[in-house]
């Protein structure tokens, strides 16, 4: 499948995200701070562009400031009336954001389908998909519970209501006075209605794990596998900012026995098809963060594991099913002949083709054995 970085994240941790994933939304609205017990039910949402029927911008152009969301989801709380229910919007990082319904009806379930066009649902799974139409997709309950039914149409008022204010704010007509794309849609995907209930990393496999977050979503996952919560600073230019990761992880080395650090950057580049961008990140994060870390770590017993979670296809603007390249070096490793790092090189290499949920598994082996 081509996962969505949560549920891939969730693999490379050592948990199968088909059997032990919360939803994407879950994880979203923990990320943000937001209250969430069972039976309420949580998006990923996305705000978008569309004219008439058609989506223009799934992600209004990469160009929604923080404030600009936050003043809309402010609107749409304000004054969004759902009958039988309550929503609470909360935009968190540019074009995301994450929603909680609660109806007072009655427990609502996960199992509909997103109105998000470009994924699909596949259990408590959201696979991103390579063609799909540009309109808004109904919410359709997946089963024939009362609660999906709830859900479902809680949902679809939910989305048409909320285009009716953003619609009409004047955030929007600011936007559209200088020249840019309203954010006049909200669009929801991976909804979850159970809290997360996991066997904590610590206790699954040993060390004591922080976690670097930038996102919601990854903050979410730390909190739902027991890792404590890393901050990493933002909003710097990209070399600066990834040397800066680079001197936090080093420190953070001393007080955790092992650490996730999942650099966004080459994949918003990749989705938006800029493939020379792309390349120009992935050569900041070599020159920046591993140039800056490894002479730190260099006289100290750590092994270091680098991957993707996941391949964005340049060309189909999209994530992928290919697999991914893995690197391991550190106590205990022996070399083989790669002198590389990249998809070609790692095909030939000696770790052979192996799931992600085994790669913390055989980590923490290896660092017992060394």
């Amino acid at each position: 499948m081509a996962p969505e970085s949560d549920i891939a994240v969730f693999a490379i941790l050592g948990y199968d995200p088909r059997q032990e994933h919360p939803g994407r939304g879950v994880l979203e609205a923990l990320g943000a701070g937001m209250p969430f017990e069972d039976g309420a039910l949580a998006y990923r949402v996305n705000f978008a562009t569309r004219e008439g029927e058609e989506i223009v911008d799934r992600r209004v152009g990469r160009d929604l400031p923080s404030d600009d969301a936050q003043a809309l989801a402010a609107e749409v709380n304000d004054r969004l009336i759902l009958p039988g229910a309550k929503a609470a919007l909360r935009a968190t990082v540019e074009h995301r954001g994450a929603l909680v319904i609660r109806s007072t009806e009655g427990p609502l379930s996960a199992n509909v389908t997103n109105t998000d066009p470009a994924y699909s649902k596949q259990g408590s799974l959201g696979v991103a998909l390579e063609r799909f139409e540009n309109r808004v997709a109904p919410a359709e309950p997946l089963d024939g519970t009362e609660e999906a039914r709830r859900a479902a149409g809680l949902t679809n008022s939910f989305v048409e209501e909320a285009a009716r204010i953003l619609e009409a704010s004047p955030v929007n007509a600011r936007r559209r006075a200088e020249g840019r794309l309203p954010a006049n849609l909200l669009l929801t995907r991976d909804g979850g209605a159970h809290v997360p209930r996991v066997t904590p990393i610590k206790e699954r496999f040993g060390p004591e794990w922080g976690c670097f977050v930038e996102m919601p979503v990854e903050r979410g996952i730390a909190m739902a596998l027991g890792m404590a919560p890393v901050d990493a600073p933002t909003g710097m230019p990209r070399p600066e900012q990834y040397a800066a990761w680079a001197g936090l992880a080093a420190e953070a080395l001393d007080g955790y026995d092992a650490l996730y650090i999942h650099i966004k950057g080459p994949d918003i580049p990749a989705h938006d098809g800029r493939f020379e961008e792309k390349r120009a990140v992935i050569e900041d994060i070599d020159a920046a963060f591993f140039a800056e870390l490894l002479p730190i770590i260099g006289g100290r017993r750590v092994l270091m594991a680098v991957t993707a979670d996941h391949s964005t296809s340049c060309l189909r603007k999209a994530h992928t099913a290919d697999p991914v390249p893995l690197v391991v070096a550190g106590p205990g490793v022996g070399s083989d002949a790669t002198t590389a790092f990249g998809e070609r090189a790692a095909a030939s290499g000696a770790l052979g083709t192996i799931m992600g949920v085994e790669i913390v598994r055989q980590l923490v082996g290896l660092m017992r054995s060394g």
